[in-house]
């Protein structure tokens, strides 16, 4: 049973976390020809605060 874990900053409206499961759920059934209803999504969605690149978190200017 494949698990996909994604992490990501949260704001994305509904419909393009439906589409984001959507995708990769297809592209783990094409890549590893996992039968469909194994594969699991987990979508992480963290604050901007509690993210960070290069020393800075997501949630300050740049």
């Amino acid at each position: 049973m494949p698990i996909i874990q994604v992490t990501l900053i949260e704001g994305r409206s509904k419909e393009m976390k439906k589409a984001l499961v959507r995708k990769l759920t297809d592209a783990a059934e094409e890549a590893i020809h996992a039968p469909r209803q194994s594969i699991r999504v987990i979508l992480n969605e963290v604050p901007p605060e509690h993210f960070g690149v290069a020393g800075i978190t997501k949630d300050e200017p740049t």
